[in-house]
This record gives C-alpha cells, sequence and structure tokens, in this order.
C-alpha cells in the first residue's frame, strides 16, 4: 500500500486523525495483516471492541472486514473499555483482541490497540505489521464474523473475586468516555452508591476532556466531593484502562502513590513479590516496596513494555505515573482502571475513614509531568545528546534506561523522549521546595548546554 502513512506506526500502539492519517481503507489493510500474523501463529479468532468515539462502528468494521479477508475469524464484542477486549481474549479463549480506541486524544483521533497470541504489539512488532501491509503479505480467506456479549462475564468475574468491607459512596467520574457503559453497574454491583459524573458514553466529550492524569480535568469530582456526602472521588479516561483518584478535601493522589497503596496490600499475599514502576514515578516507591517485603524493580514507560516485562518476571504487579495499573496478582496482567478503581475501594472500604489510608502514603515535594514540544524525531536527538554529554552536579546516579533519570541525596529530575507525541517529557521531585529548584537549575544548565536556545517549562 504505497499511501500508507508512516506517521500512525506509534511505539505501543496505532494512532491518527480519522479521514486523514486515519481511515477504513487503512484499517482494512492492517486488520487483514492482524488477521495474517494471528494465523501465522496458529490462532483461529480475533476479538474486536470499540471505545465510545464516533468513528468507532465505521473503523471496527473495517478492521473486521480485513481479519475475515485474511481467514481468520473476527469476533465482534461492540462497544466497551478496552480491558474488556483484553478479558474477552482470555474469556472466549482466542488470546487475541484489538481495541479501536483513541484513548484519551482528542475527538478527531482514533487507533488501535493490539494483542496477537497473548503479546502486546509494540516497538518493532508494530513496525513488521506496517512492513506487512506495504509487502501486500497476506494470508487470505473467509474468515467468519460473529458477535459475543462479553459485559455480564467481566462484572461476574470481579464481584465473585472482590469484596467491600462495607458499603461506600464515591463520585464517579467517566468524562463521556466507553468506560461510562460499565463502571456504574460494576460498583453498584460491589455495594457501592454513585454520584455519577459524565457517565452517558459521548463521543464528543462535551464537558471535560477524559484524562485523568491532568489535574484541570478533575475539577468537577473535586467540586462534587465538596457538594456531597461521598468519601472518594474515581475518574476514568476516554478507554477506561485509567484511573484518577482524589480524596475527600480534593487532594490527587497521583498513580505511583496509588501503586504503594497497593503494593503494600499485594505484598501481604505475594511476599517476595517484585514491583514493577515506570522511570517517571516517585523515589519513594522503592523503599516503601522494600519495607513491606518486596523487590522495586524501575521500568521503561509505556503499557505495552510494562505488560512485556509483568511477563517475564512473572511479577504480581507493575503501575505507571500515566495511570496505567497492572494486577498479575487474582487478575490477568492487563492495564484495568475499573478492575484498579475496584481494588482500591476494597483496600479504603476496610477503614472507618476511607481518606486515612491514603492521606498516610508518604509524599514528597514534586512536579507534575512537563513537556518540552520539538519538532518530529527531536526529542529523540535530544534525549541521546543529554545521556552522551549531559553533565549534572551532585548526581548519586544517572539511569538511562529510558531517557535520563539523575537521582540526587535529596531528589531526582527525568528527562525522556515520549513515545506517541514530539515531546520530551520532564520531572522532578525532591525532598524540599529548595532543593527541588536547585534539582531544575541542574536540568536547565544541562538541556542548554546541549541543545542552546531550547524553550523549557520550568
Amino acid at each position: 500500500m504505497s499511501n500508507l502513512p508512516a506517521e500512525i506506526f506509534k511505539a505501543y500502539d496505532i494512532r491518527g486523525i480519522v479521514d486523514q492519517s486515519l481511515t477504513p481503507g487503512v484499517v482494512r489493510q492492517i486488520g487483514q495483516a492482524l488477521g495474517s500474523l494471528a494465523r501465522e501463529q496458529g490462532q483461529t479468532a480475533i476479538a474486536v471492541g470499540r471505545d465510545g468515539r464516533l468513528s468507532g462502528p465505521a473503523l471496527a468494521n473495517a478492521l473486521i472486514d480485513g481479519i475475515c479477508a485474511a481467514g481468520c475469524d473476527a469476533i465482534d464484542i461492540g462497544c466497551v473499555p478496552t480491558p474488556l477486549t483484553y478479558f474477552a481474549a482470555y474469556e472466549l479463549g482466542c488470546d487475541s483482541c484489538v481495541s479501536v480506541t483513541g484513548s484519551h486524544n482528542p475527538p478527531d483521533y482514533n487507533g488501535l490497540k493490539m494483542v496477537i497470541g497473548g503479546t502486546t504489539l509494540a516497538l518493532e512488532a508494530i513496525q513488521a505489521l506496517k512492513k506487512r501491509i506495504e509487502n501486500a503479505a497476506f494470508t487470505h480467506g473467509q474468515g467468519q464474523r460473529r458477535s459475543a456479549e462479553i459485559k455480564a462475564a467481566y462484572i461476574d468475574k470481579i464481584a465473585a473475586d472482590l469484596r467491600l468491607a462495607r458499603p461506600m459512596k464515591i463520585v464517579m467520574d467517566c468524562g463521556n468516555g466507553v468506560a461510562g457503559a460499565v463502571a456504574p453497574e460494576l460498583f453498584k454491583r460491589l455495594g457501592c452508591e454513585i454520584v455519577p459524573l459524565y457517565c452517558e458514553v459521548d463521543g464528543n466529550f462535551p464537558n471535560h476532556h477524559p484524562d485523568p492524569s491532568k489535574p484541570e480535568n478533575l475539577a468537577d469530582v473535586i467540586q462534587a466531593l465538596k457538594d456531597t456526602d461521598a468519601e472518594i472521588g474515581i475518574a476514568f479516561d476516554g478507554d477506561g484502562d485509567r484511573l484518577g483518584v482524589v480524596t475527600k478535601d480534593g487532594e490527587i493522589i497521583y498513580p505511583d502513590r496509588q501503586l504503594m497503596l497497593f503494593a503494600a496490600d499485594v505484598l501481604t499475599r505475594v511476599p517476595g513479590g517484585t514491583i514493577i514502576y515506570d522511570v517517571k514515578c516517585t523515589r519513594l516507591l522503592a523503599p516503601w516496596i522494600r519495607q513491606h517485603g518486596g523487590e522495586p524493580l524501575m521500568w521503561n514507560t509505556g503499557h505495552a513494555l510494562v505488560k512485556a516485562k509483568l511477563k517475564a518476571t512473572g511479577a504480581p504487579l507493575a503501575g505507571e505515573m500515566s495511570g496505567h495499573t497492572f494486577f498479575k496478582e487474582r487478575w490477568y496482567g492487563f492495564d484495568d482502571g475499573l478492575y484498579t478503581g475496584a481494588r482500591l475501594l476494597e483496600i479504603l472500604s476496610r477503614s472507618a475513614d476511607a481518606n486515612a489510608p491514603l492521606k498516610a502514603l508518604p509524599n514528597a515535594p514534586a512536579t507534575p509531568e512537563l513537556n518540552i514540544k520539538m519538532a518530529e524525531g527531536e526529542p529523540f536527538v535530544l534525549i541521546d545528546r543529554l545521556q552522551k554529554e549531559g553533565r549534572f552536579t551532585a548526581a548519586q546516579d544517572i539511569i538511562t534506561i529510558d531517557g535520563v533519570r539523575v537521582e540526587y541525596v535529596d531528589g531526582f529530575g527525568l528527562a525522556r523522549p515520549s513515545n506517541t507525541t514530539p515531546v520530551v517529557v520532564l520531572r522532578f521531585e525532591a525532598d524540599t521546595a529548595a532543593a527541588l529548584e536547585r534539582i531544575q537549575s541542574d536540568f536547565r544548565q544541562a538541556l542548554h548546554a546541549v541543545w542552546p536556545g531550547l524553550d523549557l517549562p520550568f
């Protein structure tokens, strides 16, 4: 296919602007490539789900047409959160699935998250898919299309295993994303009374952007907690694989601190277990994990890369600063915001004051995620220079598994290239505000030394 847009083939998924770079014709070709890959691996069917975006039905149909054209069966599970698509691969026994989702991107975007034979496609595997399409290296046949309902089995599975110690009243913000099709029903089944915000699925996202990693998108949750007697607030991203958490007094509990709570709980049942976290997470996490009898393991950012490491190590739990949390203990190891929210409430319901366990978690002065916007390809050049030539005063350790993370005696600074957009991602944390400023100043000098005139957001 000569007009295949290279830019849609990202590090962890496929993503593009609908009817520009991501058309039904392109998606049909991708479907045939995925069907061909599945057949070569001895797979016979692929489950296909989609989020609530307006372009979802047309793109899902094109994908299914392509899968069937490769001689592979396609199981249409309809409009469901991405975690339910992953769940379908297990529940239906097909081991392969594709979620048609734009995640938390603007409404005119859509994309594909892909699992073939139990492995999430990422990096080289996604580039190999592109090459397969360019070379028309397809299998051919007449696969069958059928439908399956997966929601009831998903809710039943969680409700059978998970118990709240007492009923809870919660604020739930689905941001008009597809989580609204499942989450209210699931949490009511678990014994929650819900103050719902934007739980109607609407691909226009008329109220706010469905991305709980951005504080401004949690403003309505914070207000609802003030206005009602709900104990705690939770929010989901556009496709339901990430969770945001807010305490009664309006404090946002970021995912690296959520992971502390989950690690302490999981390690009571899996003593000595490895807990994986990405390079953006707080430096308070490793000592916390050790204190609770676990083995901390820092890893690359990216849901597909964390899943691969989880599989390779047999770790019971992993998490990312972005809000993806992966439970292998009692669950399947894929990122699931709804299940993560349920596990959170299971722990908090044991306390008379649900907020007390969250407020007791270690904390430190830190910046949110900061971005340096650059031209396509430039972030990787900048980070390569920083790894080779960067000079940092009083650095205790420099970690280069994913960008440059500099550990100081009293904090850390991070610069890494995003694999999804042309930005350099920065994050800083320290014991005190003064130490935070010193570390940022050190990074300012190092960045300007390797890229003079760089416009920095700090």
